[in-house]
């Protein structure tokens, strides 16, 4: 009897002995987990890179912060690091060349209210130089819409004979043919100079085409297209350039010279 109470006391001293031996290694282990867990997470954190803004017509301009351009006033987008020397490129101040653009002839409105086509009405074997406003802003469209004014001015009789200006406006749902008409008279807009709407369906559409469509309309392409249908030459260069620059750029096209650049001011 003695002899089982023993056996028994042995058993429960070395379930005993066993159980504080494990409750000694789990902290132990925990603190090898511990220091290695923190160091992955700080070491994570200092891989996130830091979050920049950059104009998206002025790449020179970047910021840590949210912001607007002290250039042209629009609003300073994330900078993708992927994405970011492509972006620098695609609007840089100087002219690019572009491939023939699909143009659909979609139906839209001119500032007279009246439908138009436009490829058949407005493009079709023509040379036309196309910028993209709304009637609303006040930051980068009054500037794009004196350069057309002194542009236009420039060409003399070759505007409306020529060549064609075209304003399309990324704001469909507010800029009725009577605003559009009531803004281009504030830049003396001549016949040679037409402004579009139209549905929002429609007009985006369009905007997708020409490779100017944006989320917001604050964000829109402060570029303009230049394009000689006839010969399928298409250029896109920075909207507010020199006006002797634009000019050479447009004559160019009207003789179906391919482009070279057109500098900023």
């Amino acid at each position: 009897m003695n002899l089982k109470k023993t056996q028994r006391a042995m058993v429960n001293y070395v379930a005993l002995v066993l159980a504080v031996c494990a409750l000694a290694v789990i902290p132990a282990q925990a603190q090898k987990k511990t220091p290695h867990s923190h160091g992955q997470t700080a070491a994570q954190k200092s891989k996130r890179p830091q979050q920049n803004y950059s104009c998206p017509m002025h790449p020179d301009v970047t910021s840590k912060s949210k912001g607007r351009c002290p250039k042209c006033g629009m609003d300073l987008r994330p900078v993708d690091q992927k994405e970011a020397a492509p972006e620098i490129t695609k609007v840089s101040s100087s002219s690019e060349q572009l491939s023939k653009l699909n143009i659909p002839d979609i139906e839209l409105l001119d500032q007279n209210g009246r439908k138009i086509h436009f490829y058949t009405d407005l493009v079709k074997g023509q040379t036309v130089v196309i910028n993209f406003i709304f009637t609303t802003c006040t930051t980068i469209c009054p500037p794009l819409g004196a350069t057309f004014a002194r542009v236009q001015k420039e060409l003399g009789d070759k505007a409306g004979r020529d060549v064609r200006f075209i304003s399309i406006s990324v704001d469909p749902a507010t800029d009725t043919p009577e605003r559009l008409k009531a803004w281009g008279a504030k830049f003396r807009a001549g016949d040679s100079w037409t402004f579009i709407t139209g549905d929002k369906p429609q007009v985006d559409d369009l905007l997708r085409a020409l490779g100017a469509s944006s989320a917001r309309r604050e964000d829109h392409s402060p570029t303009i297209l230049i394009g000689n249908d006839s010969h399928g030459i298409w250029t896109r260069t920075y909207g507010l350039a020199h006006t002797a620059q634009l000019v050479q750029l447009i004559n160019d096209m009207i003789a179906g010279k391919t482009t070279t650049t057109a500098e900023g001011n």
